[in-house]
């Protein structure tokens, strides 16, 4: 073993995955994407074993390494290609939203819910909407991807879609907004309105300055 240098590497990149010099491994010297995920079977190196587990497989690691043997008289080399990484059990993802419709009122606050359930921890979130939203960020941790939409406007009924990606895997819920009505206070200015027996024109305007007021920073009227 003295005069032996061994090393295995991808041929694509020429990454180094793992080193025997000096009739010892080098995992020091090992590219960082195989640090604690590249190890010799050193019981085994004695009889001449030189093959290497490779733990935490990803989709990544598919490709063709080269085992290459120096000595002092001669080389020899041998590959072992990875066609395919397929995912076990271990590597779940699974998302859930609201099986019902959303009905709401033009102003309200309305929470899209969005649930994750995975071993894969969250590392970015990312929400994509004109309207004011925000994440419960304390829930995050805890799988509680739901969103909130701040003061909902008419164009924002519709279908949202929440898409969570990791491991590999992506996945995704709907939630609907299927109705956008009038808020408790628009309702009761209406009936006053029309039991008061004021004029329809006087009703109309008065009806109309107090949603544009209630509809707050967008300063909308559907009048």
């Amino acid at each position: 073993m003295k005069g032996l240098e061994l090393e295995w590497r991808r041929i694509d990149s020429e990454t180094l995955v793992h080193l025997f010099i000096y009739s010892e491994s080098r995992p020091e010297e090992q590219h960082e994407d195989y640090h604690d995920r590249a190890h010799f079977f050193t019981d085994q190196i004695q009889h001449g074993n030189f093959s290497i587990l490779l733990n935490n497989l990803t989709a990544e690691d598919k490709g063709l390494y080269r085992c290459k043997v120096y000595t002092e008289l001669n080389t020899g080399e041998t590959f072992v290609e990875i066609k395919a990484v397929v995912l076990v059990l271990s590597e779940y993802l699974l998302v859930s939203g609201s099986d019902e419709s959303i009905f709401a009122s033009v102003g309200e606050d309305v929470t899209l819910n969005c649930s994750v359930d995975s071993h894969i921890p969250p590392e970015n979130t990312e929400q994509m909407s004109d309207t004011e939203t925000e994440f419960f960020t304390d829930e995050i941790p805890k799988g509680n991807v739901s969103l909130r939409l701040k003061s909902v406007r008419t164009e924002d009924k519709g279908v949202y879609m929440c898409q969570v990606s990791g491991g590999g895997l992506s996945v995704n819920t709907t939630v609907i907004i299927e109705r956008l009505g009038f808020s408790v206070l628009h309702k009761m200015i209406l009936a006053l309105c029309i039991t008061s027996g004021s004029a329809l024109l006087l009703c109309h305007f008065t009806y109309c300055r107090l949603q544009i007021y209630w509809t707050g920073n967008d300063w909308n009227s559907i009048c």
